[in-house]
């Protein structure tokens, strides 16, 4: 027995100490588990659909995913109950924080029923989505209503041309703006809007965003185009860096840096100087940031990836599916993450210098 649960995985009360290994004490608390790099399981993102209106040229380009495009049958994704007995097993093998994502994850229908179900879990401290806004006025209210935390909208541009653009032609600037507003009505007072900078598409739009969320209390965050899965057609020249966005925006809006929220944030923090608000920057590519990642990974179709650039997957449904014992798939959560190797963004110049760049699962199927 690898870990101490009670019968339905929750209720275990957890001590979160990134300096030590993975312990059961005598009271019953648990410290998180540990990969080979000394990296600790704290967070779980969870993919409820592989299936997205947008066509975002970064994720799904339209070239490659058109109508005929065959996406997981739906029989084969996970339902709400399987998902909710994956996350008391995370929660109680030290997990703090879930985030529900997509593809689309607003098009998974009853979608605040599983966050109702998240919710009650004992232990679970943050839960999150991340959406691209467009069906986020129909929802707003009844998400905050099922207990969601705190919502990430990605918004790559608020220039209508490029926008269509960016979402693949897909998208309507206006809705993703009045889901912005409902949310705000519905109580999410900050919402991180995530946008892709990439060179030959929005760089001219890059002040215009920070002008739209400069003094609303919401966080606006750059990130840079990255070449997750393998259909986007990445390539590194084509790289906005975080350097040269965090210049061009000091320049207008003058910025100091902040200290991290929490150890293994992401997003680098600044604040503008007048005060009216903070920007964060995400450099997966120019400054990599592997050797502080605490993240797994669950596909709509229940398969465990220890990472957004990871080959291959681990199929979890099956022993969910196969009615295994508790202490059956609990273990091979464990055993996946302590055999956990991967860091491919402090890789990737290697990798590809010797022609051995991995066949990745594509961004939409894990979330970003």
């Amino acid at each position: 027995m690898l870990v101490k649960t009670d019968n339905n995985l929750s209720g275990l009360k957890r001590r979160i100490d990134l300096s030590q290994p993975q312990q059961n004490t005598a009271d019953g608390t648990v410290s998180p588990i540990i990969d080979k790099f000394h990296r600790s399981l704290l967070a779980l993102r969870i993919s409820v659909t592989d299936r997205c209106n947008h066509r975002c040229p970064y994720c799904m380009p339209k070239e490659s995913f058109s109508k005929s495009y065959s996406f997981i049958p739906y029989e084969e994704y996970l339902s709400f109950e399987e998902i909710a007995t994956l996350a008391r097993a995370f929660v109680s093998l030290g997990v703090v924080k879930i985030r529900l994502t997509g593809g689309e994850p607003l098009l998974r229908p009853r979608i605040s029923e599983l966050i109702r179900m998240l919710k009650e879990i004992d232990g679970l401290e943050d839960l999150a989505l991340t959406t691209n806004g467009s069906l986020l006025a129909k929802h707003a209210a009844e998400l905050k209503s099922a207990g969601l935390n705190r919502l990430t909208v990605s918004l790559d541009s608020v220039d209508p041309n490029i926008f269509k653009t960016m979402s693949g032609g897909a998208g309507d600037l206006n809705d993703i703006f009045t889901g912005i507003t409902e949310a705000e009505k519905a109580g999410f007072n900050q919402i991180k809007i995530n946008a892709i900078a990439q060179k030959g598409l929005n760089p001219d739009d890059i002040l215009n965003l920070v002008r739209q969320f400069k003094g609303t209390n919401h966080i606006l965050r750059f990130i840079e185009y990255m070449d997750a899965g393998n259909c986007n057609g990445w390539r590194k020249e084509n790289v906005l860096s975080s350097e040269e966005i965090l210049k061009l925006i000091n320049q207008t809006f003058p910025l100091k840096r902040l200290n991290p929220n929490y150890p293994g944030e992401v997003a680098r923090r600044y604040q503008f100087i007048d005060g009216n608000g903070e920007i964060g920057l995400i450099s997966s590519i120019t400054q990599p940031f592997c050797q502080d990642c605490t993240r797994m990974r669950l596909s709509a179709d229940g398969k465990l990836y220890n990472c957004l650039f990871a080959e291959n997957g681990l199929d979890i449904k099956k022993a969910l599916r196969q009615n295994s014992s508790k202490e059956d798939f609990i273990s091979a959560i464990v055993n996946l993450w302590k055999d956990r190797e991967d860091r491919y963004s402090q890789l990737r110049n290697e990798l590809q210098a010797l022609n051995k760049v991995p066949q990745k699962i594509e961004m939409f199927a894990i979330g970003g």
